[in-house]
């Protein structure tokens, strides 16, 4: 039985019978081909020895599953002129599964969009293409791994990078992995005999971050992250919160009235750089008690300026606020796009400046720092999105970066604030968890 000629990384990968195994490639480098390759040869074995053998490819997409099988395992069957049978059968109500069968005994290669439900009660082998890419794929992992728990199943992982922080690269980084991992970029490609003018096509993508991921198989966050977890990392610090020093101090405040969180961004200024002395949360909370925590902040702190979020339902807080604390100290801020933008390039530049510290291990704050995507707007100018989910709506994010534009536009601190005595450690609402109020760490 012969096959289509290859290129050496795709022999090495074919070689390789590992159970677990990733492949990380560069586009156009054909990781799709060879891994179907692997597929169809599996089950053309399995039929001359008298056993079934079942794969099922999970595609980003219902065009991406077809273009697996007209591309892939359908070329490589009329290549060694096997006999098959392509059909297409229904998977659930909206979805169908493009199969082809092979041999009299009931083996089968097919491909289906990913989803999380279309993965449950399935035990074949699998090949999970460009994973990177499927949507919310940590789900889908949990629901794919016990197909293939069988010891005789195997397990097929190809993409392209798509940042850091999904299941993808965890597969390929983590140190402990079980999986057989190859990487192959476009350099490598080349130099095993794939006809590219590698010039040529960095010169036309003309995108060095595009470029890094898409073809050097770099994990770059800046791709669509507006805040990379590295810039986090570099901004975390162990000695976070730490005690309140009597310094002056930068609020930012996001409201929400239901399913998000209203939160506040407790900052004081240590030297030039800021420190994350609060993080306040307060979920399903009434307006009156929002704006109580917000007093308990003016009053135990020395606060310059406080900016709030006066978009939506946020009008008529920012106008007690003020009421309350004076219109110098309160500003009300409205969320144009072009507002955003600044308040989120203010927050970015403090970070690569490391002139923000912010707590170690608090992984809902990290999760909702790199929530804040950028995406091209209709004019060509960066805008910034992020997905909802039960964590919030980047709500962290855009108080923290509400409260550093506040340190921005403050007047210059003014002398002769005396802190109040320390009181005991208990937050005024049971529902506002919070970290850091002085020194102190709240349950």
């Amino acid at each position: 039985m012969t096959g289509p000629i290859l290129y050496r990384y795709q022999r090495r990968y074919l070689a390789d019978t590992a159970r677990f195994k990733a492949g990380m490639w560069s586009r156009q480098a054909g990781k799709t081909f060879t891994t179907t390759l692997e597929a169809v040869l599996d089950v053309l074995e399995a039929e001359a020895a008298g056993r079934v053998s079942h794969w099922t490819i999970l595609s980003v997409s219902r065009d991406r599953a077809l273009d697996a099988m007209d591309n892939g395992v359908k070329l490589h069957l009329r290549a060694i002129g096997a006999a098959f049978e392509a059909l297409d059968e229904p998977l659930d109500v909206d979805e169908l599964a493009h199969v082809v069968r092979i041999g009299s005994r009931g083996s089968y290669i097919r491909a289906i969009a990913s989803k999380p439900s279309t993965a449950r009660g399935m035990s074949d082998n699998l090949i999970l293409d460009e994973f990177a890419h499927h949507q919310d794929n940590r789900a889908i992992w949990t629901a794919l791994l016990p197909v293939v728990s069988r010891p005789d199943l195997k397990l097929r992982v190809i993409s392209t990078p798509n940042g850091r922080g999904d299941k993808f690269y965890e597969i390929m980084t983590a140190p402990d992995s079980l999986f057989s991992r190859h990487v192959v970029t476009i350099y490598d490609a080349v130099a095993d005999g794939l006809p590219r003018n590698v010039d040529e096509l960095k010169r036309a993508m003309n995108d060095p971050i595009a470029w890094a991921q898409e073809f050097e198989c770099q994990f770059i966050d800046e791709a669509t992250a507006w805040l990379p977890y590295d810039l986090i990392d570099g901004c975390e610090d162990a000695a976070a919160p730490g005690e309140y020093q009597g310094g002056p101090v930068y609020v930012g405040m996001d409201f929400a009235a239901r399913g998000d969180l209203t939160v506040i961004a407790v900052l004081e200024r240590v030297g030039d750089v800021l420190w994350l002395r609060e993080l306040i949360e307060l979920r399903a909370t009434s307006f009156a008690a929002q704006l109580a925590e917000l007093d308990r902040v003016m009053r135990d702190y020395r606060v310059i300026r406080a900016a709030l979020d006066q978009t939506g339902l946020g009008e008529m807080p920012v106008q007690e606020a003020q009421r309350r604390h004076g219109a110098y100290r309160v500003e009300g801020v409205l969320f144009s796009p072009a507002r955003k933008l600044d308040m989120a390039t203010a927050l970015k530049e403090a970070m690569e400046d490391r002139r923000l510290r912010l707590p170690a291990g608090n992984a809902a704050l990290r999760a909702d720092l790199h929530s804040v995507q950028r995406v091209a707007g209709p004019t060509g100018a960066p805008r910034l999105v992020a997905e909802r989910s039960e964590q919030g709506h980047a709500d962290r994010f855009w108080a923290l970066a509400l409260a550093v534009s506040a340190s921005l536009d403050a007047a210059p601190a003014y002398d002769g604030f005396v802190p109040l005595p320390r009181r005991p450690a208990k937050p005024d609402f049971d529902d506002a968890p919070r970290y850091g109020g002085r020194g102190e760490v709240f349950a």
